[in-house]
Protein backbone atom coordinates (compact mmCIF):
# COMPACT_ATOMS: atom_id res chain seq x y z
CA UNK A 1 0.00 0.00 0.00
CA UNK A 2 1.26 3.48 -0.85
CA UNK A 3 2.34 5.60 2.11
CA UNK A 4 0.23 8.46 0.77
CA UNK A 5 -3.08 6.63 1.01
CA UNK A 6 -3.18 6.73 4.80
CA UNK A 7 -1.13 9.84 5.44
CA UNK A 8 -3.75 12.18 6.89
CA UNK A 9 -5.94 9.52 8.46
CA UNK A 10 -2.93 7.78 9.93
CA UNK A 11 -2.01 10.90 11.85
CA UNK A 12 -5.34 11.15 13.67
CA UNK A 13 -5.04 10.11 17.29
CA UNK A 14 -1.28 10.38 17.31
CA UNK A 15 0.49 12.76 19.63
CA UNK A 16 1.93 15.34 17.26
CA UNK A 17 3.04 18.68 18.63
CA UNK A 18 4.55 21.74 17.05
CA UNK A 19 3.85 23.19 13.61
CA UNK A 20 3.03 19.82 12.04
CA UNK A 21 0.31 19.21 14.62
CA UNK A 22 -1.18 22.64 14.00
CA UNK A 23 -1.07 22.18 10.23
CA UNK A 24 -2.74 18.77 10.33
CA UNK A 25 -5.31 19.99 12.82
CA UNK A 26 -6.36 22.78 10.49
CA UNK A 27 -6.75 20.29 7.63
CA UNK A 28 -8.50 17.55 9.54
CA UNK A 29 -10.84 20.05 11.17
CA UNK A 30 -10.41 18.59 14.62
CA UNK A 31 -8.08 19.13 17.50
CA UNK A 32 -4.77 17.29 17.24
CA UNK A 33 -2.76 16.77 20.39
CA UNK A 34 -0.07 19.40 20.73
CA UNK A 35 1.92 17.76 23.46
CA UNK A 36 5.69 17.65 23.19
CA UNK A 37 5.83 13.90 22.73
CA UNK A 38 6.30 12.38 19.31
CA UNK A 39 4.40 9.15 18.75
CA UNK A 40 4.13 7.77 15.24
CA UNK A 41 2.68 4.42 14.24
CA UNK A 42 4.82 4.51 11.12
CA UNK A 43 8.04 6.58 10.86
CA UNK A 44 7.47 6.78 7.11
CA UNK A 45 4.45 9.01 7.73
CA UNK A 46 6.45 11.84 9.30
CA UNK A 47 9.12 11.58 6.59
CA UNK A 48 6.45 11.81 3.89
CA UNK A 49 4.75 14.71 5.66
CA UNK A 50 8.10 16.48 6.00
CA UNK A 51 8.77 16.23 2.28
CA UNK A 52 5.36 17.59 1.33
CA UNK A 53 5.58 20.59 3.65
CA UNK A 54 9.19 21.52 2.85
CA UNK A 55 8.56 21.01 -0.88
CA UNK A 56 5.64 23.42 -0.64
CA UNK A 57 7.80 26.00 1.12
CA UNK A 58 10.61 25.48 -1.40
CA UNK A 59 8.30 25.79 -4.39
CA UNK A 60 7.62 29.44 -3.55
CA UNK A 61 11.12 30.33 -2.32
CA UNK A 62 11.91 32.33 -5.46
CA UNK A 63 8.40 33.74 -5.70
CA UNK A 64 7.55 31.59 -8.70
CA UNK A 65 5.72 28.28 -8.29
CA UNK A 66 6.44 26.63 -11.63
CA UNK A 67 4.43 23.86 -13.23
CA UNK A 68 7.64 21.82 -13.47
CA UNK A 69 8.18 22.01 -9.72
CA UNK A 70 4.63 20.90 -8.98
CA UNK A 71 5.01 17.97 -11.39
CA UNK A 72 8.36 17.13 -9.78
CA UNK A 73 6.78 16.99 -6.34
CA UNK A 74 4.12 14.58 -7.61
CA UNK A 75 6.58 12.45 -9.59
CA UNK A 76 9.45 12.52 -7.11
CA UNK A 77 7.23 11.46 -4.24
CA UNK A 78 5.44 8.97 -6.50
CA UNK A 79 2.00 10.20 -5.53
CA UNK A 80 -0.73 8.24 -7.37
CA UNK A 81 -3.41 10.23 -9.17
CA UNK A 82 -6.11 8.86 -6.87
CA UNK A 83 -4.29 10.19 -3.79
CA UNK A 84 -3.11 13.54 -5.09
CA UNK A 85 -6.16 15.35 -3.67
CA UNK A 86 -5.41 14.63 -0.02
CA UNK A 87 -1.68 15.21 -0.47
CA UNK A 88 -2.54 18.43 -2.28
CA UNK A 89 -4.46 19.62 0.78
CA UNK A 90 -1.29 19.44 2.86
CA UNK A 91 0.86 20.96 0.12
CA UNK A 92 -1.47 23.89 -0.50
CA UNK A 93 -2.03 24.55 3.20
CA UNK A 94 1.72 24.65 3.83
CA UNK A 95 2.28 26.84 0.78
CA UNK A 96 -0.42 29.34 1.71
CA UNK A 97 0.23 29.76 5.42
CA UNK A 98 2.29 32.72 6.56
CA UNK A 99 4.77 30.86 8.76
CA UNK A 100 8.14 30.03 7.27
CA UNK A 101 9.91 26.71 6.78
CA UNK A 102 12.19 27.08 9.81
CA UNK A 103 9.76 25.77 12.48
CA UNK A 104 9.08 22.66 10.41
CA UNK A 105 12.78 22.09 9.76
CA UNK A 106 13.52 22.35 13.48
CA UNK A 107 10.82 19.82 14.32
CA UNK A 108 12.09 17.42 11.65
CA UNK A 109 15.62 17.86 12.98
CA UNK A 110 14.46 16.96 16.49
CA UNK A 111 12.57 13.88 15.31
CA UNK A 112 15.52 12.55 13.30
CA UNK A 113 18.35 13.87 15.47
CA UNK A 114 19.81 10.37 15.79
CA UNK A 115 19.57 9.68 12.06
CA UNK A 116 21.65 12.25 10.21
CA UNK A 117 21.64 10.21 7.01
CA UNK A 118 17.83 10.42 6.90
CA UNK A 119 18.05 14.21 7.22
CA UNK A 120 20.62 14.22 4.41
CA UNK A 121 18.12 12.36 2.27
CA UNK A 122 15.58 15.13 2.86
CA UNK A 123 18.13 17.65 1.56
CA UNK A 124 18.89 15.41 -1.41
CA UNK A 125 15.22 15.29 -2.43
CA UNK A 126 14.76 19.03 -1.94
CA UNK A 127 17.55 19.53 -4.47
CA UNK A 128 15.64 17.32 -6.90
CA UNK A 129 12.52 19.44 -6.49
CA UNK A 130 14.46 22.68 -6.94
CA UNK A 131 16.17 21.34 -10.10
CA UNK A 132 12.87 20.49 -11.75
CA UNK A 133 12.55 23.75 -13.70
CA UNK A 134 16.08 23.57 -15.04
CA UNK A 135 18.16 25.22 -12.34
CA UNK A 136 18.34 25.85 -8.63
CA UNK A 137 17.69 29.54 -8.02
CA UNK A 138 19.82 31.49 -5.50
CA UNK A 139 16.76 31.75 -3.23
CA UNK A 140 16.14 28.01 -3.37
CA UNK A 141 19.79 27.23 -2.70
CA UNK A 142 19.82 29.61 0.24
CA UNK A 143 16.74 27.94 1.72
CA UNK A 144 18.15 24.43 1.28
CA UNK A 145 21.43 25.52 2.86
CA UNK A 146 19.59 26.99 5.84
CA UNK A 147 17.54 23.82 6.30
CA UNK A 148 20.79 21.84 6.25
CA UNK A 149 22.18 24.06 9.01
CA UNK A 150 19.06 23.50 11.08
CA UNK A 151 19.58 19.77 10.52
CA UNK A 152 23.18 20.14 11.81
CA UNK A 153 24.53 19.01 8.44
CA UNK A 154 27.97 20.59 8.11
CA UNK A 155 29.38 22.32 5.03
CA UNK A 156 31.41 19.29 3.91
CA UNK A 157 28.39 16.99 4.12
CA UNK A 158 26.20 19.53 2.33
CA UNK A 159 28.64 19.94 -0.56
CA UNK A 160 28.86 16.17 -0.86
CA UNK A 161 25.09 15.94 -1.30
CA UNK A 162 25.12 18.78 -3.83
CA UNK A 163 28.03 17.35 -5.81
CA UNK A 164 26.46 13.89 -5.92
CA UNK A 165 23.63 15.29 -7.99
CA UNK A 166 25.96 15.84 -10.95
CA UNK A 167 26.50 13.24 -13.66
CA UNK A 168 29.34 10.82 -12.95
CA UNK A 169 31.61 12.41 -15.58
CA UNK A 170 31.29 15.87 -14.01
CA UNK A 171 31.35 15.24 -10.27
CA UNK A 172 34.37 15.96 -8.11
CA UNK A 173 35.08 12.60 -6.43
CA UNK A 174 36.85 14.13 -3.46
CA UNK A 175 33.89 16.39 -2.66
CA UNK A 176 31.49 13.45 -2.91
CA UNK A 177 33.60 11.38 -0.51
CA UNK A 178 34.12 14.34 1.85
CA UNK A 179 37.86 14.08 1.35
CA UNK A 180 40.84 16.07 0.05
CA UNK A 181 43.12 15.24 -2.90
CA UNK A 182 46.16 14.97 -0.62
CA UNK A 183 44.47 12.48 1.74
CA UNK A 184 46.00 9.02 1.80
CA UNK A 185 43.93 6.50 -0.13
CA UNK A 186 43.47 4.39 3.01
CA UNK A 187 41.76 7.34 4.71
CA UNK A 188 39.57 7.97 1.68
CA UNK A 189 38.65 4.28 1.56
CA UNK A 190 37.45 4.44 5.17
CA UNK A 191 35.30 7.42 4.28
CA UNK A 192 33.96 5.58 1.26
CA UNK A 193 32.97 2.58 3.38
CA UNK A 194 31.27 4.79 5.98
CA UNK A 195 29.28 6.70 3.37
CA UNK A 196 28.34 3.50 1.55
CA UNK A 197 26.89 2.10 4.75
CA UNK A 198 25.10 5.31 5.74
CA UNK A 199 23.42 5.74 2.36
CA UNK A 200 22.58 2.14 1.59
CA UNK A 201 18.89 1.97 0.58
CA UNK A 202 18.16 -0.92 2.93
CA UNK A 203 19.43 1.06 5.92
CA UNK A 204 17.39 4.12 4.96
CA UNK A 205 14.27 1.99 4.54
CA UNK A 206 14.75 0.59 8.03
CA UNK A 207 14.99 4.12 9.44
CA UNK A 208 11.77 5.38 7.94
CA UNK A 209 12.54 6.57 4.42
CA UNK A 210 9.52 5.49 2.34
CA UNK A 211 10.14 3.12 -0.54
CA UNK A 212 8.44 5.67 -2.81
CA UNK A 213 11.41 8.03 -2.53
CA UNK A 214 14.28 5.59 -2.11
CA UNK A 215 15.41 6.02 -5.73
CA UNK A 216 17.35 9.16 -4.86
CA UNK A 217 19.37 7.30 -2.23
CA UNK A 218 20.27 4.78 -4.91
CA UNK A 219 21.51 7.65 -7.06
CA UNK A 220 23.58 8.84 -4.11
CA UNK A 221 25.08 5.35 -3.81
CA UNK A 222 25.97 5.37 -7.50
CA UNK A 223 27.74 8.71 -7.03
CA UNK A 224 29.66 7.37 -4.03
CA UNK A 225 30.77 4.28 -5.95
CA UNK A 226 31.67 6.32 -9.02
CA UNK A 227 33.71 8.72 -6.89
CA UNK A 228 35.63 5.86 -5.29
CA UNK A 229 36.38 4.31 -8.70
CA UNK A 230 37.69 7.66 -9.96
CA UNK A 231 39.89 8.23 -6.94
CA UNK A 232 41.44 4.77 -7.20
CA UNK A 233 42.39 5.52 -10.80
CA UNK A 234 43.72 8.96 -9.92
CA UNK A 235 45.85 7.61 -7.08
CA UNK A 236 47.45 5.04 -9.40
CA UNK A 237 48.74 7.76 -11.73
Amino acid sequence: MSIWGSLIGGMIGLSLGGPFGMLLGSIIGSKVSRSRSQSFANPQQIFALSLIVLSAKLSKADGNVSKEELIAVKDKLRIPDNEIEQVGKIFNKAKEESSGYEPYARQISEIYKENLNVLEEVINILFYIAEADGEVSPQELSMIEQIARIFNINETQFRSIQESRKSSDKLNPYVVLESKPNDDISIIRKKYLILSKQHHPDLLLSKGVPEEVIKESKNKMRAINSAWDKIQKLKKN
